[in-house]
């Protein structure tokens, strides 16, 4: 059953919390995470830190839907990474979260969902949304990297993108039993093991 998109809205706004005006965020003052320069583009004129505060919610889920979800075409990937990418495209902005996506599915990248991206979607394994949030991980270390100001952020961000990590149950055709010289045969399993707001919106 696909993901309701009012779901999507209100997950990311309850992530996203109220008015912030953090020194180090690059995207300025945010409301419900939308920022003073993507209010402005809603607008078409300069938005001004008090037109930020006075954002109201239901502007904000218009705001997410058209220009964070619909128009990057984010809705029509499957429900197993529809959240993910969304969530991404929200910090790091609808381009930069089709190309991770197209990384990890080894598409060409051009931050673009097109037919062959949605494809590569659709045919990819269960663990495409674990390695999804590996690779965002990886992209946000990068951020730190590259602007150490930026470190005060990076554990929530972490957090963050690893709240989409999901532990993958193998099918039972595909486990083998193997026999223990100490014991009854044992069913192997792997640990799951995790690895480990962003410029403008």
């Amino acid at each position: 059953m696909p993901i309701a998109t009012d779901t999507l809205l209100t997950n990311v706004i309850e992530r996203e919390g109220g008015f912030v005006d953090h020194p180090l965020d690059k995207g300025g003052p945010t409301k419900y995470g939308i920022t003073q320069s993507t209010l402005s583009s809603w607008l078409d004129r300069p938005a001004t830190v008090e037109d930020v505060k006075a954002l109201d919610r239901s502007t904000a889920r218009a705001i997410y839907r058209k220009q964070f979800l619909t128009d990057p075409q984010i809705d029509q990937l499957p429900e197993s990474i529809q959240e993910q990418v969304f969530d991404m495209s929200v910090l790091h902005g609808p381009g930069r979260a089709v190309k991770l996506l197209q990384e990890t599915l080894g598409e060409t990248v051009d931050g673009i969902i097109g037919p062959r991206t949605l494809e590569g979607a659709r045919k990819s394994g269960p663990d495409t949304g674990n390695r999804l949030a590996a690779r965002r991980m990886e992209f946000l270390r990068g951020i730190v990297a590259n602007d150490p100001t930026q470190r005060v952020f990076l554990r929530g961000w972490l957090n963050r993108a690893g709240s989409f990590k999901r532990e993958i149950t193998p099918e039972p055709e595909a486990t083998e039993l193997v026999t223990s010289r100490f014991g009854p045969p044992v069913i192997p399993t792997t640990p799951f093991t995790p690895r480990e707001k962003l410029g403008p919106r």
